[in-house]
């Protein structure tokens, strides 16, 4: 059954499409957007998309607006997909009281808590409902998908496709939060989201997954040194035991003097869309 989108804007860029568009979701129960760039020759080739989740407070607009990732894409050959960082307008309890937890930050899980359980399921819209609903609209091939993300969100798109290896068939993130149950931001929202620390938090937390369940595929990674996040929120060392427990294929790359910003993702986006292109083109396309 088609599932109806509103445009709310577009615009060509780098010879592509640039779009926002809204849908009504079942994950969410909410109105959900998202942004879809789309390269040149799109409609004969159906490339592979890349979807990008961005960190708190963000939406589905940051990415595309601060990541100077357009050109790049079409230099690959791949669609890029972001969507917001949460439901929005449910006026819940507790939802805009702290920056971290709510409107915002909706962690890429799925709430088992009320109030967030009935509408915070942004694990489900993201592996599920998002991509039937980008390969249905929009010329791009739906047997092969690429995840990353930034921060809380880097954590996500590791954790995502950990879980589901078989829709995500290429993984990086930047400067994720590494171990979630054992720093701040992620012991708050996993207390608000999924209750008091339980087995539960191990199914939504990368380094605890990755002990169990590595992804197939090499995961790329890059965290500045300067990052104000880094010691207390961060923990990539926890993402490198994990991989050694494993045997999970990690490219882990430590960028002195860079920080947190959206101009550290400026400097490693290259590289990731690199990456991408590699594993979803496969041996015959050179990047």
């Amino acid at each position: 059954m088609s599932t109806a989108i509103e445009t709310l804007q577009e615009h060509r860029a780098f010879g592509g499409v640039m779009g926002f568009y809204a849908h009504s979701s079942s994950s969410t129960g909410t109105t959900m957007r998202f942004g879809v760039f789309v390269p040149g020759g799109a409609a004969s080739s159906r490339p592979p998309a890349v979807y990008f989740l961005a960190g708190l407070a963000c939406t589905e607009e940051t990415f595309f607006i601060k990541a100077g990732a357009l050109a790049y894409a079409t230099e690959f050959g791949l669609a890029l997909v972001a969507c917001d960082t949460s439901p929005r307008g449910l006026d819940l309890p507790g939802e805009t009281e702290s920056w971290d937890v709510g409107a915002g930050a909706g962690f890429y899980l799925d709430a088992t808590v009320e109030p967030w359980s009935a509408h915070y399921r942004m694990g489900s819209y993201v592996n599920d409902e998002l991509p039937a609903l980008v390969e249905q609209h929009f010329p791009v091939a739906g047997a092969r998908r690429g995840i990353t993300g930034h921060s809380m969100a880097g954590n996500g798109a590791l954790v995502i496709a950990l879980r589901n290896p078989d829709r995500w068939h290429s993984v990086s993130a930047i400067a994720p939060i590494c171990n979630p149950s054992e720093v701040p931001w992620g012991q708050k929202a996993f207390s608000n989201y999924l209750g008091p620390r339980s087995a539960a938090w191990k199914d939504w937390d990368a380094s605890e997954l990755m002990r169990r369940r590595p992804h197939p595929t090499t995961i790329l990674v890059d965290q500045g040194t300067t990052d104000q996040f880094l010691d207390t929120q961060l923990r990539p060392e926890a993402l490198e035991a994990a991989a050694a427990a494993s045997g999970q294929a990690l490219r882990l790359n430590r960028h002195d003097n860079y920080d947190h910003s959206y101009w550290f993702i400026q400097t490693v986006i290259h590289g990731h869309l690199s990456h991408h292109a590699r594993a979803l083109h496969g041996p015959g396309r050179r990047n």
